[in-house]
């Protein structure tokens, strides 16, 4: 009756203290936060052997959005909320399948090892997230192969032995190769559980399902998709976890949403710019720092986090004066300019390559009077795609009908709606410039190797005409746009 009134006082529910009694759970082992996409998220013992550890806290100092904070003002959430709304949709799935579907056997081991998976699939991010692995590393080490699920794996091991957690080895190995995610058969274990956390058939896990609606939330940006009601009308069939056929156009907008967040959010020009100039202070840095290097020490990287900037900011070292004065560069939106964007068609995607189109290859196109130097261009090849690249990851998923739940099936796009795109993915080069004085020079430049690039190009088929490349007409800067600068800053500051 004490640990009732204990609960009753804390805001819970009678419903909460009967739920925690009926499942034998011991109330001192458990914790509930409130969570503003979730609401409230129950936290077991074994989830709490690893939140609280040094190697778990340390996704609070990691921002979800990385450099796109400093463009969207809300997107100041961090991994830490969003691995523990995933481990509560992990646990949310498995548990409802459970309850569901018994034949399915569904054990403790497999709800706790799929949970945990969720809990911990994102321990291994570097600062500012995706720019770590996917651009820092490849520069300051390019001979080393590396991801930030790798670092999970690192981690992972780290606040295992650090932390006395007791967990079994063969639960360690399942737990990692849930958070790596497969399609191939596991000795021993149900396949169906490896399509919750990260799901390789098609996409369609509780990583997505939190991180959209955990994005769009701080962002602003609407969501139109339900993940709530594809968890509910999830079955397994064959192994394989399927969705109600009703659901698809559900699914369909769900993947939508994820590329409307990484063509308005994640891969804002602005955003991307700030991210060359962290990438920029982090490389200089790196020989003072060693920070390339903490990926293969986790002591060392348990103490790398987007608070780099701020031990930069910090240092004395003669060394890092340029690097300081990049960050001082981004605190007073003094940051690299956004040049030039060509959208390439289907027909071109192979010219979106180092080799074809190049900082170098810019500069070979200048005029007689133009003085940028390689130094001052960014060149950026951005493949925004459904999750799946070119294919619609709707048809890698199965459904079922209420009619015979016991069969999957799959459903062609002309099924579910006549305006589906025809195309999933898009390739786009992207030009920046450390220099906004030189803005127009490199613009004309690019758009000169882009001309010729376009005379090289031959018809697809005879008799057609050959797939140009095509500037937009919106990123055409006047011929002196240094003026038009000056004369709207006068205008919007009298």
């Amino acid at each position: 009756m004490a640990e009732k009134r204990s609960m009753l006082r804390r805001g819970f529910t009678e419903m909460d203290y009967d739920s925690v009694i009926a499942e034998g759970l011991d109330v001192d082992n458990i914790k509930y936060v409130n969570d503003p996409i979730h609401g409230y998220i129950k936290l077991n013992k074994h989830m709490l052997e690893f939140i609280d550890t040094p190697q778990f806290q340390r996704l609070r100092n990691l921002r979800q959005l990385g450099s796109a904070y400093y463009v969207f003002p809300g997107g100041s959430h961090n991994r830490f909320e969003h691995c523990i709304g995933t481990s509560f949709l992990a646990n949310e799935v498995v548990q409802g399948l459970s309850l569901r579907q018994p034949e399915l056997a569904i054990d403790e081991r497999d709800i706790r090892c799929v949970t945990l998976a969720g809990l911990c699939h994102d321990l291994g991010h570097g600062p500012y997230s995706h720019m770590f692995d996917n651009e820092f590393i490849p520069r300051a080490r390019p001979e080393l192969e590396w991801s930030h699920e790798m670092g999970s794996e690192m981690m992972l091991h780290y606040a295992i032995d650090e932390n006395n957690i007791d967990i079994e080895e063969h639960d360690i190995k399942f737990i990692k190769r849930l958070i790596q995610g497969t399609s191939r058969p596991v000795n021993d274990e149900k396949m169906f559980l490896f399509d919750i956390v990260a799901n390789k058939r098609n996409g369609v896990d509780v990583d997505k399902f939190d991180y959209i609606q955990r994005d769009c939330y701080n962002v602003g940006v609407k969501s139109s998709y339900d993940f709530s009601r594809l968890m509910l009308n999830s079955r397994v069939i064959d192994n394989e976890l399927c969705y109600d056929h009703k659901e698809a156009y559900n699914l369909t907008e769900m993947f939508h949403t994820r590329y409307s967040l990484h063509k308005r959010v994640y891969r804002h020009r602005a955003a991307k710019a700030i991210e060359f100039m962290f990438v920029d202070a982090m490389l200089i840095a790196d020989p003072v720092m060693h920070l390339s290097h903490a990926v293969s020490d986790p002591v060392q990287y348990q103490l790398l986090t987007d608070d780099i900037v701020r031990d930069i900011e910090r240092s004395t070292e003669p060394e890092l004066a340029e690097a300081r004065s990049l960050i001082k560069r981004i605190h007073t939106r003094d940051i690299y300019k956004f040049v030039d964007e060509f959208i390439l068609p289907p027909e071109l995607t192979s010219l979106a390559n180092s080799r074809v189109i190049n900082e170098a290859e810019v500069v070979g196109h200048r005029s007689t009077n133009d003085d940028f130097v390689e130094r001052d261009v960014l060149v950026e090849f951005c493949c925004i795609h459904y999750g799946m690249h070119n294919d619609n990851p709707v048809d890698h998923i199965n459904f079922y009908s209420k009619y015979n739940v016991g069969e999957k099936f799959p459903i062609a796009s002309e099924f579910i709606s006549m305006c589906v795109p025809k195309k999933y993915e898009e390739r786009i080069v992207r030009i920046f410039t450390r220099t906004a004085s030189k803005r127009g020079q490199i613009q004309r430049a690019a758009r000169k190797m882009i001309e010729k690039l376009n005379a090289k190009t031959a018809p697809c088929s005879p008799g057609s005409s050959p797939p140009n490349i095509t500037p937009n007409r919106g990123f055409t800067l006047p011929e002196d746009v240094s003026l038009v600068i000056a004369k709207k800053r006068r205008l919007e500051f009298g």
